[in-house]
């Protein structure tokens, strides 16, 4: 995103808006965080820390898992794919419900087998230190980088929305809303992050809703009138709502492939990662768990749908062209189409509420998202690597908590080191990855684990190290990587793979791995019975 050409853009804010949207956030954010803080566990128990003592209501917990889903990639990203691509836009927005189906299908045994991490799941099929190791180093592969990617997007926003520009800007963004989520996660625990979650997918919700009312009200509530005219400001009318509008241009057999292989990623990359199948843990039984899923495709469906309203209406009152110019990867979308709706540089009033509302929205999206996800990573170090690998559960309840919150610093210190690192850099790439790390190894894992009961140690093994691997390798060796203008490093020629999605190949490597490590891995351990004979 470039804040030079969002601030000259069709509905850019004038100072006085700005100013109300800076006292918005301070009157707004700071009281929330506040609440996080104060609603943390009160006695050092991990049960309360890692899982809020297991005691979440289904539609609170619903509340919780929509605000987990609507990340900032999926509220910005969303609206974007919508506003430029049209009828392939919309698939994507479908593929986060459609990844609910899957996290439906695996809720019951997720629970009935919940611990507090993955690891404590894989240990009942694996027991020892190897594969809580390994379930360490996964959960940490997709969460840093997914952390990195929601800070670098926070610090660009943030100060695109506060009327400033430069590297100092956005790292200075980057390091303050860092800061204040280490804070909430340290102190709060799974209580504070779900009291923020709750507030994030309220206002959000909110935000949404009148967003939808007010482009709606513009159009004399005619969706047919909407839609023609989104058409009309893509630039490409005629396939606007056709099918192939996102990789238009090209016959490459490849371009097929990416799209398919994107929207398996979503659907069942989502679904896997560490911070969403932890949030199930929270559920006070298995049954409470499918009816909070089903509860949260609801509103996830409903917020889809507001989604695509304001993707269309982007398209017609912005423009695709305009939005490709403020930020090819279209993340501007909404705050340009809110800019636009609130009147621009004449914003009155109620057009100034209305910008606030959206920006608090989407600043308490990346709060909200990041302190999830800081709090899975950090369980991950703290209950299995400290745990049961290094103390081999020799420890107190107290003495994990303190190294969870311990691990929640350094987890979040790392994730704001890189995204200031990497600010200005297109960092796709890492969100990618996670989600290719996700639906790789956790994915097959997980299946496995839950569903196969000649699943063993080596399988388990082989499926985590060996999708990881593949997941990874692949991705360097693609060209999101390098050798493509947009690319991560595009002066770089390491691009042999020709995909820019990986888990076409990944993820069916990862199951084979695991089925041939379990099987090889049966015929080498010998049967109780041949030790005693032996």
């Amino acid at each position: 995103m470039n804040p030079e050409i969002l601030l000259a853009a069709p509905g850019a804010l004038d100072t006085d808006t700005r100013a109300l949207v800076l006292v918005g956030f301070l009157t707004f954010i700071v009281p929330i965080l506040f609440i996080c803080v104060l609603s943390g566990p009160e006695r050092d128990r991990v049960n309360d820390f890692y899982t809020a003592g297991r005691s979440v209501p289904p539609l609170r917990g619903a509340l919780v898992l929509s605000g987990v889903y609507l990340s900032a990639a999926t509220v910005l990203g969303t609206t974007g794919s919508v506003a430029v691509f049209g009828y392939d836009g919309l698939f994507i927005a479908l593929c986060t419900v459609l990844s609910l189906g899957v996290l439906l299908l695996l809720a019951r045994p997720l629970r009935e087998r919940a611990g507090y991490t993955l690891g404590d799941i894989f240990a009942l099929r694996a027991p020892g230190p190897a594969a809580r190791i390994a379930a360490a180093v996964v959960t940490l592969s997709a969460c840093v980088p997914y952390l990195v990617v929601q800070l670098s997007g926070a610090g660009v926003t943030t100060t695109a929305l506060l009327g400033l520009s430069g590297a100092g800007a956005e790292q200075s963004a980057v390091i303050m809303i860092g800061a204040l989520v280490v804070c909430a996660t340290v102190f709060g625990g799974m209580r504070g992050t779900i009291v923020i979650q709750v507030i994030k997918t309220v206002v959000l919700l909110c935000a949404a809703l009148a967003v939808t009312a007010v482009l709606l009200h513009h159009f004399h509530w005619s969706g047919e009138s909407l839609i023609d005219a989104a058409g009309q400001g893509s630039g490409r009318p005629a396939g606007y709502m056709r099918p192939g509008l996102r990789f238009a241009g090209s016959t490459d057999p490849e371009s097929t492939l990416d799209f398919v292989g994107l929207m398996i990623t979503i659907v069942l990359g989502v679904a896997c990662l560490p911070h969403v199948a932890m949030q199930l843990g929270t559920a006070p039984d298995a049954a409470a768990a499918r009816r909070t899923v089903r509860h949260t495709i609801s509103i996830v469906g409903a917020f889809c749908l507001t989604t695509a309203l304001m993707g269309f209406a982007a398209a017609a009152l912005v423009g695709a062209p305009a939005i490709m110019a403020a930020d090819p990867g279209g993340n501007s979308t909404l705050l340009l189409l809110t800019g636009e709706l609130a009147g621009g540089s004449s914003t009155d009033t109620g057009g100034a509420f209305l910008v606030v509302l959206v920006s608090s929205a989407v600043f308490l999206t990346t709060l909200a998202v990041v302190a999830s996800i800081t709090l899975a990573a950090a369980a991950a170090v703290a209950h299995d690597l400290y745990t049961h690998v290094l103390r081999r559960g020799r420890t107190t309840e107290g003495r994990e908590v303190a190294a969870a919150r311990l691990a929640s610093a350094a987890v979040g210190a790392l994730s704001i080191g890189l995204a200031v690192w990497v600010q200005g850099w297109n960092v796709l790439f890492l969100s990618a990855l996670s989600l290719a790390v996700a639906a790789s190894c956790l994915l097959p894992a997980l299946v496995y684990s839950l569903f196969w009961s000649g699943y063993t140690r080596a399988g388990l093994l082989w499926t985590l190290y060996g999708g990881l691997g593949c997941a990874v390798g692949l991705q360097i060796c693609g060209p999101v990587f390098s050798g493509t203008p947009s690319a991560l490093f595009p002066d770089w020629n390491l691009d042999w793979f020709p995909l820019q999605t990986v888990v076409l190949v990944s993820m069916p490597a990862a199951f084979l791995l695991g089925a041939l490590g379990s099987v090889m891995g049966k015929r080498r351990v010998p049967e109780v019975g041949e030790h005693a004979r032996a």
